[in-house]
């Protein structure tokens, strides 16, 4: 006779067989609801725990009726970056496989160059109660206001794409901002000599409240300095992303310092980047930036751009809203950070990847 494993999952039927009851009498336990002895209840207990049964928890969710509601707060899909619309269709597909289980989702979007939106946007959230938030922190002085005032409501709230430290958030989904500039130093060692020079580019609107720009500049150049590389890192930060931003910017900076050798560019917005190097005929720098969005793919796949630095944006929005609907609705405790990991790539394998 085959041995019975007690970590098998049984179902409700097997454990009223077990203790000679009703259906109903398992369900009125597994739900704690009156009607039971205390001597049934026990045994039918001894029996659940033996068998390390686990109740639908969804069905009980379903029975109840009850509804949570999760905010979004991210920024808006813009002409000038379309890096959003990845953890934005990372939110729609969780919204997919969960909205029949009670979870409504109420999207929020913000201008990523503009602080009042986001103020505005978050005052909206706080007056709408709803049970639990998605957020990605681009302002640290806002986000820091916004979520003290979420932990004085007991919201419960998760960060996406960038982390602000010492907060209380559930969790925090997202990259190691740190290490990711200092990958993105690793190779760039390999790529200049020791007499070349190398250039950061901060390209945002926002740049001194944007920190995740900051971390990986500063894992940048800290893994030159760790390393013992003495090669000249200039920084310029760029205000605008377009064309003539950018040339404004790079035109005097190029000619000043002919022995570039790489460009490390700290976001998304390398594909400007790469458009304005390949029109002045300077396409033999090499670049690095951040993410898997449609103007950096066309870039990688004509050399414009030599390596793409990739963190799973898509995956991040899923798996915040999933993370929030898991504790609101199942009582589940998420891991405080879900790192994710940090992809390099190139012409030669951007076709095999999945956001």
């Amino acid at each position: 006779m085959k041995k019975e494993n007690s970590t098998q999952l049984y179902g409700v039927k097997e454990i009223a067989r077990r203790a000679d009851v009703s259906l109903a009498t398992v369900d009125r336990v597994i739900h704690k609801r009156p009607g039971v002895s205390a001597k049934t209840r026990d045994k039918i207990n001894k029996i659940i725990k033996e068998l390390d049964y686990q109740p639908n928890l969804l069905a009980r969710q379903l029975a109840s009726g009850k509804t949570w509601r999760i905010a979004t707060l991210i920024p808006k899909v813009s002409t000038e970056t379309a890096y959003w619309e990845a953890p934005l269709n990372g939110i729609q597909q969780a919204e997919t496989e969960i909205r029949q289980f009670g979870i409504k989702i109420e999207k929020y979007f913000f201008d990523q160059n503009d602080k009042a939106s986001f103020v505005k946007q978050s005052e909206l959230i706080l007056k709408s109660g709803v049970d639990g938030i998605l957020l990605a922190p681009s302002f640290i002085e806002e986000s820091i206001r916004f979520t003290g005032i979420c932990q004085q409501q007991k919201i419960p709230y998760v960060f996406i794409n960038s982390d602000i430290p010492d907060r209380d958030s559930l969790c925090y989904i997202g990259p190691h901002l740190y290490r990711s500039g200092y990958l993105a130093g690793h190779l760039v060692s390999y790529l200049v000599t020791a007499q070349s020079k190398v250039l950061v580019l901060n390209i945002s609107r926002e740049i001194e409240y944007n920190h995740h720009i900051r971390r990986k500049e500063e894992g940048f150049r800290t893994y030159f300095k760790d390393n013992g590389r003495n090669n000249e890192i200039i920084t310029v930060e760029i205000r605008n992303a377009d064309h003539s931003a950018v040339k404004k910017s790079l035109a005097p900076l190029l000619e000043k310092h002919p022995d570039i050798g790489v460009i490390f560019v700290t976001n998304s917005k390398v594909a400007v980047v790469a458009n304005y190097l390949e029109t002045i005929g300077k396409g033999n720098v090499l670049l690095i930036g951040y993410d898997f969005i449609e103007d950096n793919i066309t870039c990688l796949k004509n050399g414009s751009v030599d390596f793409l630095i990739c963190q799973k944006p898509q995956e991040q929005g899923y798996r915040g809203v999933m993370t929030l609907y898991q504790h609101l609705a199942m009582g589940a405790t998420p891991e405080k950070v879900y790192h994710m990991p940090i992809d390099i790539l190139t012409r030669e394998n951007y076709a095999f990847y999945k956001n």
